[in-house]
């Protein structure tokens, strides 16, 4: 072997290098087992109180909208029995005058339904205010109107163009269910459930469904004016086989003016 000949190290299997850096361990917890982040726990903390609330607000909803549902079908099954009672005392009282032999007469109406049928040409700028306060805008255009003093005056100022009459309870209930649709934030939006008039006459007027909305207005309650308004005016439909002569008294055989319980008919024809 020669001098300047160096020898080479041979490396043996499973030997390790000189001055190489062990790998660091995870750290561990008093029971030997890997430490987690603590901001991994505090994510997973957030994450499970999340779900948490999320399932009990999912609850709380559910329990609320059975028990608003029950509130409804008792408020409606309370209305129906109030309307059958009101029915069966009218003709009570009707039976009883007969049998005296005296007419019975009702007492008198505090609920109107206004119907424009002409339009805009030649009208006095006192008819057009008058028929703006009424949101009457168009032909064929109505609303419910509560009779008092001020809107008698009201409605014979502008009676050559309206048509009018006192609504009963199925005239009322196809106008809100087939016609009906409310004013939010000025604009025009069919009524599709019932949150829509909770959100608007929940909390002022304690008016959450459809059949709250008609009570109101049928028997002309308190909160009538916000019931009323909420509803944005009913267009209409021109009634079937036309108008008979729009310039005419009704008790002319014309249309304008007031047709009293013949209103209903005509709504028939219209809805």
């Amino acid at each position: 072997m020669a001098p300047t000949e160096k020898k080479v190290a041979e490396k043996k299997p499973g030997e390790k290098k000189a001055g190489a850096k062990k790998p660091k361990e995870a750290p561990k917890t008093s029971k030997g087992l890997p430490a987690v982040p603590e901001s991994v726990l505090k994510h997973r903390k957030r994450r499970l109180l999340a779900r948490k609330h999320a399932v009990q607000s999912r609850i709380k909803k559910r329990t609320d909208n059975i028990k608003k549902r029950k509130d409804i079908f008792q408020r409606a099954e309370q209305y129906v029995k109030e309307y059958r009672i009101k029915e069966r005392d009218e003709i009570r009282l009707a039976r009883q005058a007969k049998n005296r032999g005296n007419y019975y007469v009702p007492g008198d109406a505090k609920l109107a339904f206004v119907i424009r049928i002409r339009g805009v040409n030649q009208v006095a700028p006192k008819v057009r205010k008058v028929l703006q306060l009424f949101r009457l805008r168009q032909i064929n255009n109505g609303v419910f109107v509560k009779l008092n003093k001020a809107t008698l005056n009201m409605l014979r100022i502008c009676e050559p163009y309206i048509t009018w009459g006192y609504p009963n309870l199925k005239s009322v209930r196809e106008l809100v269910y087939k016609r009906g649709f409310a004013k939010v934030t000025g604009q025009r939006i069919p009524i599709t459930s019932n949150k829509i008039i909770e959100d608007r006459l929940g909390k002022s007027s304690n008016i959450i469904c459809t059949e709250d909305l008609i009570h109101e207005i049928f028997t002309v309650g308190s909160k009538f004016k916000f019931a009323s308004n909420f509803l944005w005016p009913f267009k209409l439909n021109t009634p079937t086989g036309g108008w008979r002569k729009k310039t005419n008294h009704y008790v002319e055989g014309g249309d304008f003016g007031n047709r009293e319980d013949k209103i209903n008919e005509l709504l028939r024809r219209m809805v």
